[in-house]
Parts: structure tokens; sequence; C-alpha cells
């Protein structure tokens, strides 16, 4: 039984991380400790286009920082077609809307394909930031869909930013 449980637990994290060829240190280290049967059923419903599983979204500073409102210039991005393995990338515009400064604390891609870049100093009220994600298309093809989650000083924390695309050979 243990070893049929294990067998299955080692197949899901193999297809979790064939589904995107680089994935980050802790999805892999969270992933490796799924080799006991308790781990292995919570290894089930989470692979790397999933939402993360409750109780492992990190703390973090800005959650101490007075709450502020955020207006984007946009939450979904269309890349279009793209030619396989090229490294395409857009920048999210941010604007504290509310009275206090905006601290984006930490960007998180679902995909070790995806990269941000963001905004580290408080935006200050009416300011504006930027969130850059970048996106290597090398192991994918046809359509996809990414998305990284802004974790900010914001009532609705994490703020999902998604962006499709079309890869073509």
């Amino acid at each position: 039984m243990k070893k049929t449980l294990s067998i299955i637990a080692l197949s899901i994290i193999g297809f979790g991380l064939v589904s995107c060829k680089k994935e980050n240190k802790e999805t892999q280290s969270s992933e490796a400790v799924a080799s006991d049967s308790t781990a292995a059923a919570t290894s089930v419903t989470t692979d790397s286009t999933a939402a993360p599983v409750a109780g492992t979204t990190p703390e973090t500073p800005a959650s101490n920082q007075p709450s502020t409102t955020v207006a984007l210039s946009e939450s979904n991005f269309d890349f279009g077609k793209i030619k396989k393995g090229d490294k395409v990338e857009h920048i999210y515009e941010v604007t504290n809307t509310g009275k206090n400064p905006l601290i984006i604390s930490e960007v998180k891609p679902g995909c070790g394909c995806t990269a941000p870049d963001f905004t580290k100093e408080p935006i200050m009220p009416g300011k504006k930031g930027k969130i850059t994600l970048h996106f290597d298309s090398s192991s994918f093809d046809g359509n996809v869909q990414k998305y990284a989650d802004v974790y900010a000083n914001v009532e609705k924390s994490p703020i999902k930013l998604t962006f499709t695309a079309n890869i073509q050979p």
C-alpha cells in the first residue's frame, strides 16, 4: 500500500516538474517532502499552474503596513502569436489610489518559466510603479496561460496578474 502511494506521489511530482521546465527551489523542496502518504494526498491537488495550497502563503512584510488601494493598467495581457523559444516581457503599471504608501513585498509566478521584476521602493499615493513579467516560451507549444501573484499591502492580496500566448513552432 505504501509503495503504491509513493509511486503515485512520485508520478504527480514528475508531472508537475515536466509541466514547467524550471521551478524555483521553494516549490521543488515542498514537492520533495511529498514522500509519505499524508503528504501524497495533499500533493494530488497541486501542480505548477494551480493556486497555492492554503497555509503555504509566506508571511509578507507588507501585511504589517497600513492598507492602501491600487489600480492596475490591466490584469491580463495577450502576447498573441510568438515563436517557440522567444523570451518576451510585459509591463503592468500599478497606481497607488489610496492614502498610504503602496508596498509590493513579493511577486510570485506560478511557474519557473516566468520571472518577475517590480518596483521595490514604496509607491507614494497618486504615484505609479511597475511589475514586469518575463516569459520564456522554450518549453511550450500552442495556447498557454500563466500567472503571477502580487503580494502588497492591499485588502485583497494577492493580486493575480495573468498573460496568454499562442506559441508557434
